[in-house]
Protein backbone atom coordinates (compact mmCIF):
# COMPACT_ATOMS: atom_id res chain seq x y z
CA UNK A 1 0.00 0.00 0.00
CA UNK A 2 1.29 3.45 -0.86
CA UNK A 3 0.37 6.94 0.33
CA UNK A 4 1.29 10.23 -1.35
CA UNK A 5 1.68 13.10 1.13
CA UNK A 6 2.02 16.74 0.10
CA UNK A 7 0.71 19.28 2.62
CA UNK A 8 0.94 23.00 3.26
CA UNK A 9 -0.54 22.66 6.76
CA UNK A 10 1.93 20.26 8.35
CA UNK A 11 0.05 19.88 11.63
CA UNK A 12 0.37 16.25 12.77
CA UNK A 13 1.79 15.04 9.46
CA UNK A 14 5.01 13.60 10.91
CA UNK A 15 3.14 11.37 13.36
CA UNK A 16 0.67 10.41 10.63
CA UNK A 17 3.46 9.39 8.24
CA UNK A 18 5.24 7.48 11.00
CA UNK A 19 2.00 5.66 11.77
CA UNK A 20 1.59 4.66 8.14
CA UNK A 21 5.17 3.42 7.94
CA UNK A 22 4.69 1.36 11.10
CA UNK A 23 1.68 -0.25 9.42
CA UNK A 24 3.81 -1.22 6.41
CA UNK A 25 2.79 1.53 4.01
CA UNK A 26 5.20 3.21 1.63
CA UNK A 27 5.17 7.00 1.79
CA UNK A 28 5.72 9.24 -1.25
CA UNK A 29 6.25 12.94 -0.62
CA UNK A 30 7.02 16.21 -2.36
CA UNK A 31 9.22 19.23 -1.69
CA UNK A 32 8.93 20.68 1.80
CA UNK A 33 6.85 17.77 3.07
CA UNK A 34 9.53 15.30 1.99
CA UNK A 35 12.26 17.34 3.72
CA UNK A 36 10.28 17.57 6.96
CA UNK A 37 9.54 13.83 7.03
CA UNK A 38 13.12 12.83 6.24
CA UNK A 39 14.46 15.24 8.85
CA UNK A 40 12.07 13.58 11.32
CA UNK A 41 13.41 10.12 10.52
CA UNK A 42 10.58 8.93 8.25
CA UNK A 43 11.58 6.86 5.22
CA UNK A 44 10.16 8.64 2.19
CA UNK A 45 10.11 8.11 -1.58
CA UNK A 46 10.76 11.26 -3.62
CA UNK A 47 7.90 12.08 -6.01
CA UNK A 48 10.49 12.43 -8.80
CA UNK A 49 11.38 8.75 -8.35
CA UNK A 50 7.74 7.90 -9.04
CA UNK A 51 7.27 10.18 -12.06
CA UNK A 52 10.79 9.77 -13.46
CA UNK A 53 10.74 13.51 -13.98
CA UNK A 54 12.19 16.35 -11.90
CA UNK A 55 10.13 19.13 -10.35
CA UNK A 56 10.21 22.07 -12.77
CA UNK A 57 9.05 25.69 -13.05
CA UNK A 58 9.89 26.47 -9.40
CA UNK A 59 7.81 23.51 -8.22
CA UNK A 60 4.75 24.46 -10.26
CA UNK A 61 4.95 21.09 -12.02
CA UNK A 62 5.74 18.02 -9.96
CA UNK A 63 2.66 15.77 -9.56
CA UNK A 64 0.89 16.41 -12.89
CA UNK A 65 1.99 13.08 -14.35
CA UNK A 66 0.33 9.81 -15.50
CA UNK A 67 2.35 7.86 -12.92
CA UNK A 68 0.51 9.82 -10.23
CA UNK A 69 -2.98 10.18 -11.67
CA UNK A 70 -2.97 6.76 -13.31
CA UNK A 71 -2.08 5.24 -9.95
CA UNK A 72 -4.95 7.14 -8.35
CA UNK A 73 -7.70 6.84 -10.96
CA UNK A 74 -7.30 3.23 -12.14
CA UNK A 75 -10.22 1.07 -11.02
CA UNK A 76 -9.02 -2.05 -9.27
CA UNK A 77 -11.97 -4.08 -10.64
CA UNK A 78 -11.50 -3.13 -14.31
CA UNK A 79 -9.20 -5.49 -16.29
CA UNK A 80 -8.51 -2.85 -18.94
CA UNK A 81 -7.40 -0.33 -16.29
CA UNK A 82 -5.14 -2.93 -14.70
CA UNK A 83 -3.68 -3.85 -18.10
CA UNK A 84 -2.94 -0.18 -18.86
CA UNK A 85 -1.08 0.21 -15.56
CA UNK A 86 1.00 -2.93 -16.17
CA UNK A 87 1.92 -1.90 -19.71
CA UNK A 88 2.98 1.56 -18.52
CA UNK A 89 4.67 0.34 -15.32
CA UNK A 90 2.41 2.44 -13.11
CA UNK A 91 1.84 1.39 -9.51
CA UNK A 92 -1.29 2.00 -7.47
CA UNK A 93 -1.43 4.92 -5.06
CA UNK A 94 -3.88 3.96 -2.30
CA UNK A 95 -3.99 7.19 -0.36
CA UNK A 96 -3.55 10.89 -1.03
CA UNK A 97 -2.91 13.23 1.90
CA UNK A 98 -3.02 16.79 0.58
CA UNK A 99 -4.03 20.21 1.81
CA UNK A 100 -3.67 23.25 -0.36
CA UNK A 101 -1.52 26.37 -0.61
CA UNK A 102 -2.70 29.06 1.85
CA UNK A 103 -4.58 31.23 -0.65
CA UNK A 104 -7.05 32.63 1.87
CA UNK A 105 -4.29 33.59 4.30
CA UNK A 106 -2.29 35.19 1.50
CA UNK A 107 -5.05 37.47 0.18
CA UNK A 108 -6.00 38.43 3.74
CA UNK A 109 -2.61 40.10 4.25
CA UNK A 110 -2.71 43.90 4.04
CA UNK A 111 -1.36 45.19 0.75
CA UNK A 112 -0.90 41.78 -0.84
CA UNK A 113 0.15 41.98 -4.48
CA UNK A 114 -1.69 39.99 -7.14
CA UNK A 115 1.57 38.22 -8.04
CA UNK A 116 1.78 36.77 -4.51
CA UNK A 117 -1.84 35.70 -4.67
CA UNK A 118 -1.30 33.93 -7.99
CA UNK A 119 1.70 32.01 -6.65
CA UNK A 120 -0.51 30.65 -3.89
CA UNK A 121 -3.00 29.10 -6.30
CA UNK A 122 -2.45 25.36 -5.97
CA UNK A 123 -2.71 23.29 -9.15
CA UNK A 124 -1.34 19.84 -8.42
CA UNK A 125 -2.99 19.60 -5.00
CA UNK A 126 -6.60 20.01 -6.16
CA UNK A 127 -5.91 17.70 -9.10
CA UNK A 128 -4.72 14.91 -6.81
CA UNK A 129 -7.58 15.44 -4.38
CA UNK A 130 -10.15 15.26 -7.17
CA UNK A 131 -8.57 12.15 -8.71
CA UNK A 132 -8.43 10.35 -5.38
CA UNK A 133 -11.93 11.48 -4.42
CA UNK A 134 -13.36 10.26 -7.73
CA UNK A 135 -11.87 6.80 -7.09
CA UNK A 136 -12.98 6.74 -3.42
CA UNK A 137 -14.06 3.10 -3.65
CA UNK A 138 -10.37 2.14 -3.72
CA UNK A 139 -8.48 5.27 -2.64
CA UNK A 140 -8.46 7.12 0.68
CA UNK A 141 -8.31 10.90 0.28
CA UNK A 142 -7.28 13.06 3.25
CA UNK A 143 -7.37 16.87 3.37
CA UNK A 144 -7.92 17.53 7.07
CA UNK A 145 -5.39 16.73 9.83
CA UNK A 146 -8.34 16.11 12.15
CA UNK A 147 -8.96 12.85 10.27
CA UNK A 148 -5.47 11.38 10.74
CA UNK A 149 -6.24 9.53 13.98
CA UNK A 150 -9.39 7.81 12.69
CA UNK A 151 -7.64 6.74 9.49
CA UNK A 152 -4.73 5.16 11.36
CA UNK A 153 -7.13 3.47 13.76
CA UNK A 154 -9.13 1.89 10.94
CA UNK A 155 -6.00 0.69 9.14
CA UNK A 156 -4.71 -0.91 12.35
CA UNK A 157 -8.04 -2.64 12.85
CA UNK A 158 -8.73 -3.87 9.32
CA UNK A 159 -5.73 -3.27 7.09
CA UNK A 160 -7.39 -0.34 5.29
CA UNK A 161 -9.92 2.40 5.84
CA UNK A 162 -13.59 1.45 5.83
CA UNK A 163 -15.59 2.04 2.66
CA UNK A 164 -18.05 4.35 4.43
CA UNK A 165 -15.15 6.43 5.71
CA UNK A 166 -13.67 6.73 2.21
CA UNK A 167 -17.00 8.03 0.91
CA UNK A 168 -17.17 10.68 3.64
CA UNK A 169 -13.57 11.68 2.99
CA UNK A 170 -14.30 11.95 -0.73
CA UNK A 171 -17.18 14.33 -0.06
CA UNK A 172 -14.96 16.30 2.29
CA UNK A 173 -12.24 16.57 -0.36
CA UNK A 174 -14.66 17.87 -2.99
CA UNK A 175 -15.95 20.40 -0.48
CA UNK A 176 -12.36 21.48 0.19
CA UNK A 177 -11.57 21.97 -3.51
CA UNK A 178 -14.91 23.67 -4.17
CA UNK A 179 -14.27 26.19 -1.39
CA UNK A 180 -10.75 26.74 -2.65
CA UNK A 181 -11.88 27.35 -6.23
CA UNK A 182 -14.65 29.67 -5.03
CA UNK A 183 -12.11 31.76 -3.10
CA UNK A 184 -9.87 32.01 -6.14
CA UNK A 185 -12.79 32.80 -8.44
CA UNK A 186 -14.03 35.52 -6.08
CA UNK A 187 -10.57 37.09 -5.89
CA UNK A 188 -9.88 36.93 -9.62
CA UNK A 189 -13.34 38.23 -10.49
CA UNK A 190 -12.78 41.20 -8.18
CA UNK A 191 -9.48 41.93 -9.93
CA UNK A 192 -11.23 41.74 -13.30
CA UNK A 193 -14.22 43.82 -12.21
CA UNK A 194 -16.80 41.07 -12.77
CA UNK A 195 -19.88 40.88 -10.57
CA UNK A 196 -22.54 38.81 -12.35
CA UNK A 197 -21.79 35.83 -10.05
CA UNK A 198 -21.56 35.75 -6.26
CA UNK A 199 -19.77 33.00 -4.35
CA UNK A 200 -20.29 32.76 -0.59
CA UNK A 201 -18.48 30.58 1.91
CA UNK A 202 -19.74 30.15 5.45
CA UNK A 203 -18.85 27.58 8.11
CA UNK A 204 -21.34 26.09 10.53
CA UNK A 205 -21.07 27.54 14.04
CA UNK A 206 -23.92 25.53 15.52
CA UNK A 207 -27.38 24.17 14.83
CA UNK A 208 -30.00 26.21 16.69
CA UNK A 209 -32.88 24.81 18.74
CA UNK A 210 -35.28 26.50 16.34
CA UNK A 211 -35.59 29.63 14.22
CA UNK A 212 -37.63 32.78 14.64
CA UNK A 213 -40.50 30.57 15.87
CA UNK A 214 -40.47 27.04 17.35
CA UNK A 215 -41.81 25.43 14.16
CA UNK A 216 -38.87 26.75 12.08
CA UNK A 217 -35.52 24.95 11.91
CA UNK A 218 -32.34 27.06 11.84
CA UNK A 219 -28.55 26.97 11.81
CA UNK A 220 -25.90 29.62 12.51
CA UNK A 221 -23.00 30.05 10.05
CA UNK A 222 -20.04 32.42 9.94
CA UNK A 223 -17.64 33.76 7.33
CA UNK A 224 -14.13 32.39 7.11
CA UNK A 225 -12.26 35.50 8.25
CA UNK A 226 -12.73 36.86 11.77
CA UNK A 227 -14.64 40.15 11.84
CA UNK A 228 -14.79 42.80 14.60
CA UNK A 229 -18.17 43.51 16.21
CA UNK A 230 -19.30 40.04 15.15
CA UNK A 231 -21.31 37.66 17.28
CA UNK A 232 -20.15 34.83 15.00
CA UNK A 233 -16.63 35.15 16.49
CA UNK A 234 -17.61 36.09 20.06
CA UNK A 235 -16.46 34.08 23.07
CA UNK A 236 -19.34 32.92 25.25
CA UNK A 237 -18.33 32.85 28.91
CA UNK A 238 -21.55 31.67 30.45
CA UNK A 239 -25.24 31.03 30.05
CA UNK A 240 -27.37 28.81 27.87
CA UNK A 241 -27.18 28.36 24.11
CA UNK A 242 -28.01 31.35 21.92
CA UNK A 243 -31.28 31.33 20.00
CA UNK A 244 -32.01 32.63 16.50
CA UNK A 245 -33.69 35.74 17.91
CA UNK A 246 -30.86 36.26 20.41
CA UNK A 247 -28.38 36.33 17.55
CA UNK A 248 -30.45 38.80 15.53
CA UNK A 249 -30.88 41.13 18.49
CA UNK A 250 -27.26 40.86 19.59
CA UNK A 251 -26.07 41.72 16.09
CA UNK A 252 -28.26 44.83 16.09
CA UNK A 253 -26.84 45.87 19.47
CA UNK A 254 -23.26 45.45 18.27
CA UNK A 255 -23.99 47.63 15.24
CA UNK A 256 -25.04 50.42 17.59
CA UNK A 257 -22.03 50.02 19.88
CA UNK A 258 -19.80 50.37 16.83
CA UNK A 259 -20.90 54.02 16.51
CA UNK A 260 -19.24 55.22 19.72
CA UNK A 261 -15.72 55.74 21.01
CA UNK A 262 -16.62 57.21 24.42
CA UNK A 263 -18.03 54.91 27.16
CA UNK A 264 -21.41 53.76 25.85
CA UNK A 265 -24.13 51.26 26.71
CA UNK A 266 -27.28 50.19 24.91
CA UNK A 267 -30.24 48.06 25.94
CA UNK A 268 -32.07 46.44 23.04
CA UNK A 269 -35.32 44.56 22.39
CA UNK A 270 -36.59 43.19 19.08
CA UNK A 271 -33.69 44.76 17.16
CA UNK A 272 -34.48 48.30 18.35
CA UNK A 273 -32.71 50.20 21.15
CA UNK A 274 -34.92 50.76 24.20
CA UNK A 275 -32.30 52.74 26.10
CA UNK A 276 -28.87 54.06 25.13
CA UNK A 277 -26.43 56.44 26.75
CA UNK A 278 -22.88 57.70 26.87
CA UNK A 279 -21.27 58.16 30.28
CA UNK A 280 -18.09 58.82 32.19
CA UNK A 281 -17.51 55.06 32.51
CA UNK A 282 -19.34 51.79 31.94
CA UNK A 283 -21.34 52.02 35.18
CA UNK A 284 -22.50 55.55 34.40
CA UNK A 285 -23.43 54.61 30.82
CA UNK A 286 -25.37 51.52 32.00
CA UNK A 287 -27.22 53.48 34.68
CA UNK A 288 -28.34 56.14 32.21
CA UNK A 289 -29.34 53.57 29.56
CA UNK A 290 -31.34 51.56 32.09
CA UNK A 291 -33.11 54.60 33.50
CA UNK A 292 -34.07 55.68 29.95
CA UNK A 293 -36.60 52.80 29.82
CA UNK A 294 -36.74 50.52 32.86
CA UNK A 295 -39.75 48.63 31.52
CA UNK A 296 -38.64 47.65 28.01
CA UNK A 297 -35.19 46.42 29.05
CA UNK A 298 -36.80 43.47 30.87
CA UNK A 299 -35.61 40.33 29.06
CA UNK A 300 -33.44 42.43 26.76
CA UNK A 301 -29.87 42.51 25.53
CA UNK A 302 -27.15 44.85 26.77
CA UNK A 303 -23.96 45.81 24.94
CA UNK A 304 -21.19 48.13 26.05
CA UNK A 305 -17.87 49.16 24.50
CA UNK A 306 -15.97 49.06 27.81
CA UNK A 307 -14.91 46.13 30.03
CA UNK A 308 -17.62 45.29 32.52
CA UNK A 309 -16.44 46.01 36.07
CA UNK A 310 -17.65 44.43 39.30
CA UNK A 311 -19.58 47.63 40.09
CA UNK A 312 -21.33 47.61 36.70
CA UNK A 313 -22.08 43.90 37.07
CA UNK A 314 -23.67 44.46 40.47
CA UNK A 315 -25.88 47.16 38.95
CA UNK A 316 -26.93 44.88 36.08
CA UNK A 317 -27.46 41.72 38.14
CA UNK A 318 -30.91 42.52 39.59
CA UNK A 319 -32.35 43.07 36.09
CA UNK A 320 -33.56 40.11 34.03
CA UNK A 321 -31.35 40.20 30.91
CA UNK A 322 -30.80 37.65 28.17
CA UNK A 323 -27.29 38.69 27.06
CA UNK A 324 -24.53 41.07 28.12
CA UNK A 325 -21.81 41.82 25.54
CA UNK A 326 -18.55 43.64 26.13
CA UNK A 327 -14.93 43.58 24.95
CA UNK A 328 -14.04 42.03 28.31
CA UNK A 329 -15.48 41.05 31.69
CA UNK A 330 -13.27 41.70 34.69
CA UNK A 331 -12.83 38.83 37.12
CA UNK A 332 -15.04 40.49 39.70
CA UNK A 333 -17.79 40.96 37.11
CA UNK A 334 -17.69 37.26 36.25
CA UNK A 335 -18.01 36.37 39.94
CA UNK A 336 -21.11 38.54 40.23
CA UNK A 337 -22.83 37.61 36.96
CA UNK A 338 -21.72 33.98 36.90
CA UNK A 339 -24.33 33.16 39.54
CA UNK A 340 -27.10 33.75 36.95
CA UNK A 341 -26.90 30.43 35.12
CA UNK A 342 -29.05 31.39 32.12
CA UNK A 343 -27.44 34.79 31.47
CA UNK A 344 -25.22 34.72 28.37
CA UNK A 345 -21.96 36.64 28.76
CA UNK A 346 -20.19 37.30 25.47
CA UNK A 347 -16.76 38.81 24.92
CA UNK A 348 -16.68 40.48 21.50
CA UNK A 349 -13.74 41.84 19.54
CA UNK A 350 -14.45 45.58 19.26
CA UNK A 351 -11.28 46.54 17.42
CA UNK A 352 -11.75 49.49 15.09
CA UNK A 353 -11.72 48.34 11.46
CA UNK A 354 -11.86 50.57 8.38
CA UNK A 355 -13.20 47.85 6.12
CA UNK A 356 -16.79 48.10 4.84
CA UNK A 357 -18.32 44.65 5.35
CA UNK A 358 -21.05 43.40 3.06
CA UNK A 359 -24.56 42.73 4.33
CA UNK A 360 -26.66 39.89 2.93
CA UNK A 361 -30.45 39.78 3.12
CA UNK A 362 -32.40 36.85 1.71
CA UNK A 363 -35.59 37.38 -0.23
CA UNK A 364 -37.76 34.70 -1.78
CA UNK A 365 -35.68 33.23 -4.58
CA UNK A 366 -32.89 35.80 -4.27
CA UNK A 367 -30.32 37.65 -2.23
CA UNK A 368 -29.76 41.35 -1.66
CA UNK A 369 -26.17 42.47 -1.09
CA UNK A 370 -25.04 45.89 0.08
CA UNK A 371 -22.22 47.53 1.98
CA UNK A 372 -22.96 47.67 5.69
CA UNK A 373 -24.02 51.16 6.80
CA UNK A 374 -20.93 51.86 8.92
CA UNK A 375 -20.17 55.47 8.03
CA UNK A 376 -21.95 58.22 9.96
CA UNK A 377 -21.52 61.95 9.54
CA UNK A 378 -21.06 63.95 12.71
CA UNK A 379 -23.75 66.58 13.23
CA UNK A 380 -21.97 69.93 13.02
CA UNK A 381 -22.94 73.55 13.64
CA UNK A 382 -22.56 74.48 9.97
CA UNK A 383 -25.39 72.06 9.09
CA UNK A 384 -27.92 74.33 10.81
CA UNK A 385 -30.52 75.77 8.41
CA UNK A 386 -32.62 77.78 10.88
CA UNK A 387 -32.36 81.15 12.61
CA UNK A 388 -32.05 79.44 16.00
CA UNK A 389 -28.70 77.72 16.49
CA UNK A 390 -28.03 74.67 18.67
CA UNK A 391 -25.94 75.12 21.80
CA UNK A 392 -22.82 72.99 22.20
CA UNK A 393 -24.72 70.66 24.53
CA UNK A 394 -27.59 70.35 22.08
CA UNK A 395 -25.17 69.73 19.22
CA UNK A 396 -23.63 66.86 21.19
CA UNK A 397 -27.10 65.43 21.82
CA UNK A 398 -28.03 65.78 18.16
CA UNK A 399 -24.91 63.87 17.16
CA UNK A 400 -25.69 61.18 19.75
CA UNK A 401 -29.29 60.89 18.56
CA UNK A 402 -28.17 60.75 14.93
CA UNK A 403 -25.93 57.76 15.66
CA UNK A 404 -28.76 55.97 17.45
CA UNK A 405 -31.62 56.67 15.03
CA UNK A 406 -29.78 55.04 12.11
CA UNK A 407 -30.17 51.71 13.94
CA UNK A 408 -33.88 52.07 14.69
CA UNK A 409 -36.38 50.42 12.36
CA UNK A 410 -37.75 52.96 9.85
CA UNK A 411 -39.70 55.17 10.12
CA UNK A 412 -37.51 56.17 13.07
CA UNK A 413 -37.52 59.07 15.51
CA UNK A 414 -35.36 59.33 18.64
CA UNK A 415 -35.74 61.85 21.47
CA UNK A 416 -32.55 62.61 23.41
CA UNK A 417 -31.28 64.75 26.26
CA UNK A 418 -27.95 64.81 28.10
CA UNK A 419 -26.43 61.93 26.14
CA UNK A 420 -29.18 59.37 26.57
CA UNK A 421 -32.34 58.32 24.80
CA UNK A 422 -35.64 59.33 26.39
CA UNK A 423 -37.96 58.12 23.63
CA UNK A 424 -37.70 55.81 20.64
CA UNK A 425 -40.33 55.67 17.90
CA UNK A 426 -39.72 52.73 15.58
CA UNK A 427 -41.22 51.11 12.52
CA UNK A 428 -44.36 53.18 12.07
CA UNK A 429 -46.02 53.51 8.69
CA UNK A 430 -45.73 57.30 8.85
CA UNK A 431 -43.11 59.54 10.44
CA UNK A 432 -45.52 61.51 12.62
CA UNK A 433 -46.55 58.24 14.26
CA UNK A 434 -42.95 57.50 15.23
CA UNK A 435 -42.53 61.08 16.51
CA UNK A 436 -45.62 60.75 18.69
CA UNK A 437 -44.28 57.54 20.23
CA UNK A 438 -40.83 58.96 20.97
CA UNK A 439 -42.08 62.27 22.36
CA UNK A 440 -44.78 60.68 24.51
CA UNK A 441 -42.15 58.40 26.06
CA UNK A 442 -39.99 61.45 26.83
CA UNK A 443 -42.97 63.24 28.42
CA UNK A 444 -43.73 60.14 30.52
CA UNK A 445 -40.13 60.33 31.76
CA UNK A 446 -40.85 63.87 32.96
CA UNK A 447 -38.82 65.73 30.33
CA UNK A 448 -40.79 68.54 28.70
CA UNK A 449 -38.07 70.95 27.59
CA UNK A 450 -34.56 70.94 26.18
CA UNK A 451 -35.13 67.75 24.17
CA UNK A 452 -33.48 67.14 20.81
CA UNK A 453 -34.95 64.99 18.08
CA UNK A 454 -33.27 62.87 15.39
CA UNK A 455 -35.03 61.47 12.33
CA UNK A 456 -33.61 58.80 10.00
CA UNK A 457 -35.42 60.33 6.99
CA UNK A 458 -36.51 63.79 5.91
CA UNK A 459 -39.78 65.44 6.99
CA UNK A 460 -42.26 65.37 4.10
CA UNK A 461 -44.43 67.95 5.91
CA UNK A 462 -44.01 70.38 8.79
CA UNK A 463 -46.23 68.29 11.13
CA UNK A 464 -43.26 66.69 12.93
CA UNK A 465 -41.83 70.13 13.69
CA UNK A 466 -45.23 71.31 14.97
CA UNK A 467 -45.49 68.27 17.24
CA UNK A 468 -41.88 68.69 18.42
CA UNK A 469 -42.62 72.25 19.55
CA UNK A 470 -45.56 71.02 21.65
CA UNK A 471 -43.23 68.64 23.53
CA UNK A 472 -40.47 71.14 24.27
CA UNK A 473 -38.00 70.09 21.58
CA UNK A 474 -35.16 72.60 21.19
CA UNK A 475 -33.27 71.14 18.23
CA UNK A 476 -33.74 68.62 15.44
CA UNK A 477 -31.39 66.63 13.20
CA UNK A 478 -32.76 65.22 9.96
CA UNK A 479 -31.35 64.41 6.50
CA UNK A 480 -33.12 67.16 4.54
CA UNK A 481 -33.89 66.71 0.88
CA UNK A 482 -37.69 66.95 0.83
CA UNK A 483 -39.41 69.16 -1.73
CA UNK A 484 -41.15 70.66 1.34
CA UNK A 485 -37.98 71.38 3.32
CA UNK A 486 -38.79 75.09 3.35
CA UNK A 487 -42.10 74.38 5.14
CA UNK A 488 -40.24 72.60 7.95
CA UNK A 489 -37.61 75.36 8.16
CA UNK A 490 -40.28 78.09 8.39
CA UNK A 491 -42.13 76.17 11.09
CA UNK A 492 -38.90 75.63 13.05
CA UNK A 493 -38.10 79.35 12.82
CA UNK A 494 -41.61 80.22 14.01
CA UNK A 495 -41.21 77.88 16.99
CA UNK A 496 -37.62 78.86 17.84
CA UNK A 497 -36.30 75.36 17.12
CA UNK A 498 -32.80 74.83 15.74
CA UNK A 499 -32.71 72.34 12.88
CA UNK A 500 -29.73 70.71 11.18
CA UNK A 501 -29.77 69.06 7.75
CA UNK A 502 -27.15 66.30 7.92
CA UNK A 503 -27.28 65.48 4.22
CA UNK A 504 -27.53 61.71 4.53
CA UNK A 505 -30.34 59.33 5.42
CA UNK A 506 -30.21 56.06 7.35
CA UNK A 507 -33.26 53.96 6.50
CA UNK A 508 -33.32 50.57 8.20
CA UNK A 509 -35.96 48.25 6.79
Amino acid sequence: MRALISVSDKTGVVDFAKGLRELGWEVIATGGTMKLLRDSGVEVINISDVTGFPEICDGRVKTLHPNVHGGLLARRDDPEHLKALRENRIEFIDMVCVNLYPFRETIAKPGVEMEDAIENIDIGGPSMLRSAAKNWVDVTVVCDPADYAQILSEIRAGGNTEKATRLKLSAKAYTHTAQYDAMIATYMRAQAGLDEKLFLEFDLVQPLRYGENPHQSAKFYREGAATPYSLAFAKQLGGKELSYNNIQDANAALSIVREFDEPFCVGLKHMNPCGAAVGTDVLDAWTKAYEADKVSIFGGIVATNRPVTREAAEAMKPIFLEIIMAPKFEEGALEVLGTKKNLRLLEVDMTRDERRPRQYVSVNGGLLVQELDVETKSVAADMCVTEAKPTDAQLADLDFGWRIVKHVKSNAIVAVKDGRTLGVGAGQMNRIGSAELALEQARAAGVTEGLVLASDGFFPFDDCVTLAAEYGVAAIAQPGGSVRDEDSIRKADACGIAMCFVGERHFKH
